[in-house]
C-alpha cells in the first residue's frame, strides 16, 4: 500500500510542475502519477486536485472514467485478456475463467502476494491470433486452457 510520505507528495508535487500545475493537463498528470506509482488512490487524487487547483470530485471523475486509470494496486504482472469477438468466438471466456481458477482471484482483482492482476480487455488488434493474452507487455496468440499454467509458470519463477 503506497504511503504518502513527505518524498511522494514530492514527487506528485513534481509532476504537477511538469505540466505547470494547469489543471487542462490533467489527465497528462494523472498517466505521469499513475506511471510512477502503479495506481491513483485517493490520497494521490487530493494532492493532485489542490495542485492544480481543481476539485476532488473533478479529478475522481476522470479517474473512474477513463479504464486505463486504476485505483487499485496491480500486481507485479497484469494479465489481460482479450474478450473482442475474434477472442471471444476461439475462447478466450474459457480461457479467462481458467486465470481465474489458477490464480483465485476475480477480474479486477490482485493476488494476496501481489505477483498477478486480472484484468480484461476489448480488442488488442492481434486478431489473427486469438484468443490473446497480455502479461504486461508481453502477448500470448491462440492460447489454449493448457497453455494457461505454462504463462503463470513463466512468471512464477
Amino acid at each position: 500500500m503506497l504511503t504518502i510520505c513527505e518524498n511522494n507528495v514530492a514527487k506528485i508535487e513534481a509532476i504537477c510542475r511538469e505540466f505547470n500545475n494547469d489543471k487542462g493537463e490533467l489527465i497528462n498528470v494523472l498517466h505521469k502519477a499513475q506511471h510512477t506509482f502503479g495506481y491513483l488512490p485517493e490520497e494521490v487524487q487530493e494532492i493532485i486536485a489542490e495542485n492544480l487547483h481543481t476539485s476532488l470530485a473533478h479529478v475522481y471523475g476522470v479517474v473512474s472514467f477513463y479504464s486505463f486509470f486504476t485505483m487499485i494496486p496491480k500486481g507485479d504482472h497484469p494479465i489481460n485478456i482479450c474478450m473482442g469477438t475474434a477472442c471471444y468466438v476461439r475462447g478466450a471466456e474459457k480461457v479467462l475463467e481458467e486465470f481465474k481458477k489458477l490464480l483465485n482471484i476475480q477480474v479486477g482483482q490482485t493476488t494476496a502476494d501481489e505477483k498477478f492482476s486480472l484484468s480484461s480487455l476489448r480488442c488488442v488488434g492481434a486478431c489473427g491470433l486469438a484468443p490473446v493474452v497480455l502479461v504486461g507487455d508481453k502477448v500470448y496468440g491462440r492460447v489454449t486452457l493448457d497453455g494457461v499454467q505454462e504463462i503463470l509458470d513463466e512468471y512464477k519463477g
